[in-house]
């Protein structure tokens, strides 16, 4: 289950790929939303991402942490943990957990027939429980990097920071 997620919105914004025009790597976010944005961080770690706006209008949502729901003895075997609460627990934590590499990269996050998809499993949030807060690593992004563009589940144990 999803419990934290950081937005990139369009070319304006200073900390999104996008902010620079449209290159070979950040391409997929220019274009139709429901895709998976893959990408590698500091030559090591990968970031999953989903394209969110109207074709031509570069956003997207960076999934920070989930809750493991199942899978979990193959997360622990990826992530070479067995601590729960650290499994998932960051953006590069959760791809190594999953499995996630640049393979997903421009494949749709709503094909239930892919190896990875997003699904309505059926439980509601209630709004208070839901956290806003201002992105992670961001500082070079002006007025940008105190956008509340952080979306975290109150006291959850997988939120990556607090």
């Amino acid at each position: 289950m999803i419990v934290e997620t950081e937005a990139y919105v369009g070319p304006q914004d200073l900390a999104s790929h996008a902010s620079r025009g449209k290159t070979p790597r950040n391409e997929i976010m220019f274009g139709d939303a429901g895709y998976w944005y893959v990408y590698l961080i500091y030559g090591f770690y990968n970031c999953l991402n989903i394209v969110t706006e109207n074709k031509d209008y570069p956003s997207a949502v960076l999934i920070r942490a989930v809750e493991p729901v199942e899978g979990i003895s193959l997360m622990e075997i990826n992530r070479k943990t067995t601590k729960l609460e650290n499994l998932t627990s960051g953006p590069g934590k959760l791809c190594q957990a999953f499995g996630i590499d640049k393979k997903l990269n421009c494949l749709s996050c709503l094909d239930k027939d892919s190896t990875l998809f997003i699904a309505d499993i059926g439980i509601t949030i209630p709004k208070n429980k839901i956290k806003k807060a201002k992105r992670v690593g961001v500082d070079y992004a002006g007025k940008w990097k105190d956008k509340l563009l952080r979306f975290y589940l109150k006291d959850n144990p997988f939120v990556s920071k607090k």
